[in-house]
């Protein structure tokens, strides 16, 4: 049932044929990430599904590869140099190489307008040694990556990212009607399009005011079948990234992205950056520890709307944010997807039953409310 599962993944969701090149990669435990028992069961889980998802894709695509690294620690970080070689090839990597960009590349470093210039040409000229298809099952990100951008947006790879996966998933959100959520994503994000602000408030105390004018409403199908593609999967979500300084007011979260909290922690936003973190449960405290070590952390880099019907399990944030009717906000990098912070760091929070309103030419109209879509 898994093989037949993951083949669906490769012929629904991605279109593999058999002369493509194909890369499957995940991300290793180190010995000393400080994680929960049972969360390092589900890292070595994902692992080992990885393999399986790379070993059954043999049967479809004659030329597939697995890699796995050691973690990167953090959501938004850049794979290391071995998953960029595989991906671009030997030779794009040594002329970026040789120019001093992968090493401003891999570290996130602020690029000026000549170097970007300078890395799209090396890439564009040696893109026919991409890969068509690259299946990103590492338990952090790589969605908010130059990584990812590159291969997307210049050599056409199709890409499937799967952060912190899990083989239920299969089962569950993976079995949605693909073109009914492919028709409800689109339209909300039509009805989205030209708004300048969004109001969020849930009944346990968030409210919050969200700038998104001029910012483009993407919207994330699972159709990944077009050249350049790229998404979530499960996927069932329409995201934007708010215009920065913009963003004001209070995020009430019950959901850390693995696990439930044991009590509510509340974050303060002011002019698009959290300002203060409050709240007895130990994660507060956590997420004010890694939010120090980058202001850049502290940007608020998306608002998010789920749009899947068969994903239930908010105990996992790659899978709880494409709940239908619910909605989630990002700290972090946005500078993949329509935004200008680029930091090492991109984490999503799950919020239930908001009530959402757009202002589009001085008019609100109710989108959600209470967690039900209303158009």
């Amino acid at each position: 049932m898994l093989n037949k599962a993951i083949r669906e993944l490769y012929i629904t969701n991605l279109a593999v044929r058999k002369n493509e090149k194909a890369l499957v990669f995940t991300d290793t435990l180190l010995p000393d990430e400080d994680i929960t028992e049972e969360d390092s069961k589900r890292r070595k889980a994902l692992v080992g599904l990885a393999r399986q998802v790379a070993d059954a894709g043999s049967e479809v695509c004659r030329n597939i590869t697995f890699l796995a690294y050691p973690s990167s620690r953090s959501h938004g970080s850049e794979p290391p140099r071995d998953i960029w070689q595989k991906a671009f090839g030997d030779k794009t990597v040594k002329e970026l190489e040789d120019y001093g960009f992968l090493g401003k590349l891999l570290n996130k470093e602020q690029l000026n307008h000549e170097e970007i210039k300078d890395i799209k040409n090396i890439i564009e000229t040696n893109k026919a040694d991409a890969l068509d298809v690259v299946i990103a099952l590492s338990n952090f990100s790589t969605s908010h990556t130059k990584f990812r951008d590159l291969l997307t947006n210049i050599c056409k790879t199709r890409y499937a990212s799967m952060p912190l996966f899990d083989e239920t998933m299969f089962y569950g959100a993976m079995q949605v009607d693909w073109n009914a959520l492919e028709k409800r994503t689109n339209n909300l994000a039509a009805c989205m399009n030209g708004a300048e602000k969004v109001l969020v408030t849930t009944p346990n105390g968030t409210d919050m005011v969200i700038g998104i004018k001029g910012r483009k409403i993407l919207a994330d199908t699972g159709n990944l079948t077009e050249p350049g593609s790229f998404g979530n999967l499960p996927a069932g979500e329409v995201f934007v990234a708010p215009v920065e300084g913009t963003t004001e007011g209070v995020l009430v979260l019950e959901w850390a992205p693995t696990f439930k909290l044991e009590s509510p922690v509340t974050v303060k936003i002011e002019k698009g950056l959290v300002k203060d973190i409050s709240g007895k449960d130990p994660y507060a405290k956590k997420l004010e520890s890694k939010l120090n070590e980058n202001p850049d952390f502290r940007n608020i880099a998306e608002l998010g709307i789920g749009t899947n019907d068969m994903a239930k399990r908010a105990d996992n944030i790659l899978e709880s944010e494409k709940i239908l009717g619910t909605i989630h906000i990002a700290f972090g990098d946005n500078s993949t997807f329509g935004g200008n912070v680029r930091t090492p760091f991109h984490q999503d929070f799950v919020v239930l039953r908001p009530t959402v309103t757009i202002v589009k030419e001085n008019e609100e109209k109710a989108i959600l409310y209470d967690g039900v879509l209303s158009i």
